[in-house]
């Protein structure tokens, strides 16, 4: 393995581990994160590295909180905002990362509930766990919206100096 491939590694499990830190030291407030803000970021500044960081932390939050119905989304819901990001990454105006990631919140819901409609008795069933699910999903685009508009451009600035200053 060669020095570029070894920082490619570290940089990946780095960005996994602020991916949890981060989920982690917010757990305590309903839907309230900077996971969605993170994968925007990373896959803006390190599209190769992206997928592998939010798989890797994602696998790991399973470890922490068990394989759930719950976990099974994780595979695509993540994918989804990736691809929309990589598909949107020529905009550059903060707010309107904040409203990609505000909007994702608002949908994040409906995309969970996927599995739970699929596996928990089919299409109403799905439904009815996004309906009463809502007023989180309310909260969790807000959450989102305001930590995007608040802190894309100080992070993205800081991920470009690092970049720059260790490319991988």
């Amino acid at each position: 393995m060669n020095m570029q491939q070894t920082r490619r590694i570290v940089t990946a499990a780095l960005m996994a581990v602020i991916l949890m830190a981060s989920k982690l030291a917010l757990d305590s407030l309903p839907n309230v994160e900077l996971v969605s803000l993170l994968v925007i970021l990373y896959t803006l500044e390190y599209p190769k590295l992206a997928a592998p960081a939010v798989y890797t932390y994602f696998f790991l939050y399973g470890l922490m909180n068990g394989f759930g119905i719950w976990w099974i989304s994780q595979f695509y819901v993540w994918a989804v905002l990736m691809l929309v990001t990589r598909l949107l990454r020529g905009a550059s105006s903060p707010f309107f990362w904040a409203l990609v990631s505000g909007l994702f919140g608002l949908s994040f819901g409906a995309l969970c509930a996927v599995p739970y409609g699929l596996l928990n008795g089919g299409l109403a069933a799905g439904f009815a766990w996004w309906v009463t699910g809502i007023p989180f999903d309310l909260l969790h685009g807000a959450g989102n919206f305001v930590a995007a508009l608040v802190l894309f451009k100080p992070l993205r600035a800081c991920l470009q100096r690092i970049r720059a200053a260790y490319p991988v």
